[in-house]
């Protein structure tokens, strides 16, 4: 199990040479948590039933921004993407549904570069469709899979262009029934390079691969409860920040090198207990009460067949700012809970502080200038986009 260091590290900064030849420096940051007080305001936002015609959304699935502080919102009901100049005003729409150039069968991946350019990963069409900072379909590119069964998760913009980073087992999107099952060894951060008929795939760094049963459909192991999430980020120069273990750690890499930077928290997983277990599966049982036929007993085996990891995941979620902070969301007191604190540390490895439980929700993008942007749930159920900008820490 990838977890706690073996050794106890004494100095702030090391040195150790890994495997692969490259040195890797190893930060130790702080145990004890410094409170920040949040302080943002909000810009606008935009989504609201008593909103004008065009911010009428149908479900609002991802957000991005550009360089000049734009906003890009994908509506996968309607296919469309919709653009929002930095004040919140309607600037553009393109995409819709259909199989014709720029049109989508089931876009479910938006990735928006710097200069505006913009990438959608389409699970019908099995293609990224590209388009120009305006708005104009450019192309389509394969997604480079070739003989295996494809299979998409989220995408974020390699800052220099032309390309896109991801992960093996992170942010799931969806599998095609198609081509052979590919058994994974490790959860690989890849670079997606979008030039040609094809895309093409290049591995980053090796993400640690729990053990466990084999998916028929993804190749990769169940995933167990409790256990370790493959989180990943992107940074200004182009590395990325990734987790894959059940400890705090954070590993920087970047292509060409694999990784070279890692930045730890001596705080320790909890080890799962059997009261632990029982209270996931009664509330799991709790979730389905009241449902019968095949479908409840194919729940129900599930339940009783759920694989648990052998200690908490401290790390729930990750996210990289445009100046290079790292966003990292550890669990909160219930080990089942994904929305604890939240730590902001940098990528030359200091800790800035933390937010408390509740203070502020992990960005679904971030933005230039302190720009963040949230997606939020009205009290209808209707999802609308709130932009706010962070002032001060």
């Amino acid at each position: 199990m990838k977890s706690t260091c073996i050794a106890r590290w004494t100095m702030a900064t090391c040195l150790l040479l890994a495997p692969s030849a490259h040195a890797q420096e190893i930060i130790q940051l702080p145990a004890e948590d410094r409170w920040l007080a949040p302080d943002f305001e909000e810009v606008y936002r935009i989504g609201s039933l008593s909103g004008e015609e065009w911010e009428q959304f149908g479900y609002v699935y991802e957000v991005a921004f550009d360089g000049a502080g734009q906003l890009y919102i994908l509506d996968v009901q309607s296919s469309l993407i919709t653009v929002a100049g930095p004040n919140g005003e309607f600037r553009r729409t393109f995409g819709g549904p259909g199989e014709g150039p720029g049109e989508f069968l089931s876009p479910l991946t938006l990735s928006v570069f710097r200069d505006g350019r913009v990438v959608v990963g389409d699970t019908d069409h099995l293609a990224y469709h590209l388009f120009g900072a305006s708005g104009e379909f450019e192309g389509r590119v394969g997604w480079g899979f070739g003989d295996e069964r494809p299979v998409l998760g989220g995408t974020l913009p390699d800052p220099r262009g032309d390309a896109l980073f991801s992960a093996v087992g992170w942010q799931f999107r969806s599998v095609t029934y198609i081509g052979d099952t590919r058994s994974h060894t490790s959860r690989a951060v890849e670079r997606i390079t979008l030039t040609g008929e094809d895309a093409t795939r290049d591995t980053v760094a090796e993400g640690w691969l729990p053990e466990g049963g084999e998916s028929i459909y993804t190749g990769l192991p169940q995933v167990k409860a409790f256990g370790s999430h493959m989180l990943l980020g992107v940074l200004p120069d182009g590395s990325v920040a990734f987790s894959d273990s059940t400890a705090y750690t954070v590993e920087i890499a970047r292509p060409g090198s694999g990784v070279w930077r890692i930045l730890r928290r001596p705080l320790q997983p909890i080890p799962v207990t059997g009261r632990m277990i029982n209270a996931e599966r009664d509330r799991l049982r709790e979730r389905i009460a009241g449902r019968s036929g095949a479908l409840a007993g194919y729940e129900n085996e599930r339940i009783d067949n759920l694989p648990f990891s052998e200690e908490v995941a401290i790390l729930r979620g990750l996210r990289a700012s445009w100046d290079g902070e790292i966003w990292v969301q550890r669990h909160g007191e219930e080990p089942i809970d994904d929305f604890g604190p939240i730590d902001i540390l940098t990528m030359d490895g200091r800790y800035l502080g933390s937010y408390q439980t509740g203070a502020v929700d992990m960005p679904a993008a971030f933005g230039p200038d302190g720009l963040i942007a949230f997606i939020e749930t009205d009290e209808l159920d209707v999802r609308e986009v709130v932009v706010r900008r962070i002032r001060s820490r």
